[in-house]
Protein backbone atom coordinates (compact mmCIF):
# COMPACT_ATOMS: atom_id res chain seq x y z
CA UNK A 1 0.00 0.00 0.00
CA UNK A 2 1.22 3.50 -0.86
CA UNK A 3 -0.07 6.51 1.08
CA UNK A 4 0.69 9.96 -0.29
CA UNK A 5 0.54 13.35 1.37
CA UNK A 6 1.72 16.90 0.82
CA UNK A 7 -0.19 18.16 -2.20
CA UNK A 8 -2.01 21.47 -2.26
CA UNK A 9 -2.28 24.93 -3.78
CA UNK A 10 0.78 27.13 -4.10
CA UNK A 11 1.73 30.24 -6.01
CA UNK A 12 4.22 30.11 -8.84
CA UNK A 13 7.75 30.14 -7.49
CA UNK A 14 6.70 28.39 -4.31
CA UNK A 15 7.59 24.99 -2.93
CA UNK A 16 5.85 21.81 -1.84
CA UNK A 17 7.08 18.49 -0.54
CA UNK A 18 5.25 15.29 -1.34
CA UNK A 19 5.63 12.18 0.80
CA UNK A 20 4.74 8.59 0.05
CA UNK A 21 4.85 5.91 2.71
CA UNK A 22 5.05 2.29 1.60
CA UNK A 23 3.75 -0.46 3.81
CA UNK A 24 3.19 -4.17 3.75
CA UNK A 25 4.88 -6.33 1.15
CA UNK A 26 6.03 -3.35 -0.89
CA UNK A 27 8.10 -1.82 1.89
CA UNK A 28 11.26 -3.37 0.44
CA UNK A 29 10.55 -2.69 -3.19
CA UNK A 30 13.40 -1.62 -5.43
CA UNK A 31 12.14 1.45 -7.22
CA UNK A 32 9.98 4.22 -5.81
CA UNK A 33 9.02 7.39 -7.55
CA UNK A 34 6.47 9.84 -8.83
CA UNK A 35 4.37 10.21 -11.92
CA UNK A 36 2.03 13.08 -12.71
CA UNK A 37 -0.97 13.53 -14.92
CA UNK A 38 -2.38 16.85 -16.01
CA UNK A 39 -5.91 17.16 -17.44
CA UNK A 40 -6.03 15.88 -21.00
CA UNK A 41 -2.46 14.61 -20.90
CA UNK A 42 -0.81 11.24 -20.46
CA UNK A 43 0.70 10.21 -17.18
CA UNK A 44 4.40 11.05 -17.19
CA UNK A 45 7.35 10.01 -15.07
CA UNK A 46 8.66 12.79 -12.85
CA UNK A 47 11.36 11.13 -10.77
CA UNK A 48 12.51 7.72 -9.60
CA UNK A 49 14.89 6.46 -6.93
CA UNK A 50 16.12 2.92 -6.40
CA UNK A 51 16.84 1.17 -3.13
CA UNK A 52 20.52 1.79 -3.80
CA UNK A 53 19.97 5.51 -4.11
CA UNK A 54 20.25 5.97 -7.87
CA UNK A 55 17.96 8.72 -9.12
CA UNK A 56 16.53 9.92 -12.37
CA UNK A 57 14.53 13.11 -12.85
CA UNK A 58 12.57 14.27 -15.89
CA UNK A 59 14.19 17.05 -17.91
CA UNK A 60 11.14 19.28 -17.36
CA UNK A 61 11.77 19.38 -13.60
CA UNK A 62 15.53 18.94 -13.44
CA UNK A 63 17.13 21.50 -11.17
CA UNK A 64 13.80 22.21 -9.45
CA UNK A 65 12.61 18.85 -8.10
CA UNK A 66 14.58 16.49 -5.89
CA UNK A 67 13.67 12.93 -5.01
CA UNK A 68 14.91 11.25 -1.86
CA UNK A 69 14.19 8.11 0.08
CA UNK A 70 14.29 7.05 3.72
CA UNK A 71 14.61 3.28 3.66
CA UNK A 72 14.18 3.04 7.44
CA UNK A 73 10.78 4.72 7.13
CA UNK A 74 9.94 3.16 3.77
CA UNK A 75 9.13 6.62 2.55
CA UNK A 76 9.95 8.52 -0.63
CA UNK A 77 9.87 12.30 -0.89
CA UNK A 78 9.59 14.73 -3.75
CA UNK A 79 10.81 18.22 -2.94
CA UNK A 80 9.40 20.62 -5.50
CA UNK A 81 10.89 24.10 -5.72
CA UNK A 82 10.36 26.99 -8.13
CA UNK A 83 6.98 25.58 -9.05
CA UNK A 84 5.39 26.65 -12.32
CA UNK A 85 1.74 26.60 -13.42
CA UNK A 86 2.62 23.81 -15.86
CA UNK A 87 3.52 21.62 -12.86
CA UNK A 88 -0.18 21.51 -11.99
CA UNK A 89 -1.28 17.87 -12.05
CA UNK A 90 -2.29 14.92 -9.95
CA UNK A 91 0.90 13.36 -8.64
CA UNK A 92 0.99 9.60 -8.15
CA UNK A 93 3.42 7.62 -6.08
CA UNK A 94 4.65 4.53 -7.90
CA UNK A 95 6.53 1.41 -6.84
CA UNK A 96 7.93 -1.63 -8.55
CA UNK A 97 11.10 -3.44 -9.54
CA UNK A 98 11.43 -0.78 -12.23
CA UNK A 99 9.03 2.08 -12.84
CA UNK A 100 10.55 4.03 -15.72
CA UNK A 101 7.61 2.99 -17.87
CA UNK A 102 4.07 3.21 -16.49
CA UNK A 103 3.27 -0.30 -17.68
CA UNK A 104 5.98 -1.70 -15.40
CA UNK A 105 4.66 -0.06 -12.23
CA UNK A 106 3.38 -2.65 -9.78
CA UNK A 107 1.76 -0.39 -7.21
CA UNK A 108 0.15 3.04 -7.49
CA UNK A 109 -0.82 5.51 -4.83
CA UNK A 110 -4.20 7.20 -4.84
CA UNK A 111 -2.83 10.48 -6.18
CA UNK A 112 -2.48 13.92 -4.66
CA UNK A 113 -3.42 17.18 -6.37
CA UNK A 114 -0.80 19.86 -6.88
CA UNK A 115 -2.08 23.18 -8.18
CA UNK A 116 0.25 26.05 -9.00
CA UNK A 117 -1.37 29.43 -9.54
CA UNK A 118 0.17 32.11 -11.71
Amino acid sequence: RLVESGGGLVQAGGSLRLSCAASGTISRINALGWYRQAPGKQRELVAVITSGGSTDVADSVKGRFTISRDNAKNTVYLQMNSLKPEDTAVYYCAAGYTIVVAATVTYWGQGTQVTVSS
